[in-house]
């Protein structure tokens, strides 16, 4: 293992975090709030061991797969140990596993949250709790690709273990420029939404704020009420928002390139675009019949938007909903958005190529000497693929089942216990029953809290690097 240049990589993401925090800094001194000084103290910690780590090159810059997941899911959790520093230091969320499960809540794009008065919080520390959303939407990793030049290295090992999908490749031959184009289709559609917001007349700090939740696919709300008391064109700029960040950026590369057509034909497209709007209907339709079709419709699509692109805002208590509803809901939590975006869950394309493989097992099965190859997006899909496919799957269903036997220990309801462990693992946030939109997860154990923890990172993080992290083998020589 090169863990030269695991360092190199580490001591480069302290730096990036370090520049991220003075933007809380910059909040702290617009609204003469004190807690800013525990930036710098943050700022301080990142620098002391980033500048040194960062500037002692690495004789060997060769790294592979196994030296890209473990550098990822190593920043990553630096990321989240330093950026919960500000919360504890400044008292502001006292216990330090809390504040570290709402930062790793945060970079993990989960929405989770243990506060029980959000508007508490003072502007400093809002800004920053949903920035980390921004921050890992696109991730870090991809974000220093983009602005540091890595020669010798495999560097398609590092996008592959932060960027969400079953395969991952480059949009151009170089990676740095695939790395850029992504972020800069990121502070576009960012930039976007803001613009949008104010035109609503919504205020600079929320729109800000809110934006951060949605890009990253969130969901971390500045309210005590989320979403509920904003107006409806600005619900409904987040709704289109929180859709379109849920889509494979590789769909809006196209379209730059103005290879309309090829973009609009894409089969996972078509697919999450069917789920969804076939859910809002059916949802529409059981809450408020065909009388007040058009008066949920509204509600309907915000929630299925924010459920299925994994960003966890709400607009109403989905709790008091009918059964029916919430299972559509539940559903949505594992299918999750698509692969490419910032978005959770087990990823459309997965979905996708699952039912691809059970139809061509069926038409195995009755005529035994046909030859079915299977495609996707018009091409075939390796066997490769498949096999992580499938190894994803077993993986994913492993860790919840023990992750909801760990948790029911607490004694929650099933339903409680059952979609925390959904919520966190698919980076969703609300859930149901005690962890429902309008409830948090502060009552859970400290045993509980760490599991979900891992279930938050390992599923932003598409397993792998997490479970890597934590195999013996990997360690040895």
């Amino acid at each position: 293992m090169n863990k030269s240049f695991i360092l190199h990589i580490l001591g480069w993401i302290l730096n990036v975090e370090a520049a991220f925090m003075l933007l809380p800094l910059i909040v702290a001194l617009i609204y003469k709030e004190h807690s800013g000084i525990y930036f710098l103290a943050a700022i301080g910690v990142c620098l002391v061991f980033g500048i040194p780590l960062s500037l002692r090159k690495p004789k060997n810059t060769v790294f592979f797969a196994k030296e890209g997941f473990i550098s990822v899911a190593l920043g990553w959790i630096m990321l989240s140990i330093i950026g919960a520093l500000p919360f504890f230091l400044s008292r502001e969320i006292p216990d330090y596993a809390d504040a570290l499960f709402e930062v790793i809540s945060g970079i993990s794009t989960t929405g989770a949250s243990i506060l029980t008065d959000v508007e508490a919080l003072s502007h400093c520390m809002i800004f920053w709790r949903s920035f980390t959303h921004w921050i890992g939407g696109m991730g870090v990793l991809v974000f220093i690709l983009a602005i540091l030049p890595m020669a010798g290295g495999e560097t398609i090992h590092i996008m592959r273990a932060e960027s969400p999908g079953p395969s991952v490749g480059k949009l151009v031959p170089k990676m740095r420029t695939t790395a850029t184009l992504l972020y800069s289709i990121y502070l576009g559609m960012t930039v976007l939404q803001i613009i949008l917001l104010l035109i609503g007349r919504m205020p600079l700090f929320d729109a800000l704020t809110i934006t951060f939740g949605t890009a990253g696919t969130g969901g971390f709300s500045i309210k005590n009420s989320g979403m509920a008391d904003y107006t409806r064109y600005q619900q409904s700029v987040v709704t289109i928002f929180m859709l379109l960040f849920g889509v494979n950026f590789n769909v809006y590369f196209l379209m730059l390139l103005r290879r309309f057509r090829e973009a609009i034909r894409s089969e996972e497209l078509k697919v999450y675009l069917i789920i969804a709007f076939s859910s809002m209907v059916l949802i529409a339709l059981n809450v408020g019949g065909f009388k007040g079709f058009f008066s949920t419709f509204h509600h309907s699509a915000f929630q299925v938007a924010s459920i299925m692109t994994t960003t966890g805002y709400a607009t109403l208590d989905f709790n008091t909903w009918p059964t029916f509803s919430k299972a559509v809901l539940i559903m949505l939590m594992f299918i999750g958005a698509s692969a490419g975006s910032t978005g959770g869950g087990i990823k459309v394309s997965r979905i996708v190529i699952l039912f691809k493989t059970i139809t061509k097992e069926l038409s195995f099965l009755i005529h035994k000497r046909s030859v079915k190859v299977l495609k996707l997006e018009g091409k075939r899909i390796e066997h490769e693929t498949l096999r992580s496919v499938n190894v994803y799957l077993i993986s994913y269903i492993l860790i919840f089942t023990v992750s909801v036997i760990i948790i029911s220990l607490d004694n929650y309801d099933f339903a409680s216990s059952f979609t925390a462990v959904s919520a966190t693992l698919n980076n969703i946030g609300p859930g149901i029953g005690v962890v429902g939109p309008m409830g948090n997860y502060s009552g859970f154990s400290y045993l509980s809290k760490f599991v979900m923890m891992f279930d938050m990172l390992a599923g932003r993080l598409e397993i792998f690097p997490m479970l890597l992290l934590i195999s013996p083998s990997t360690w040895k020589k």
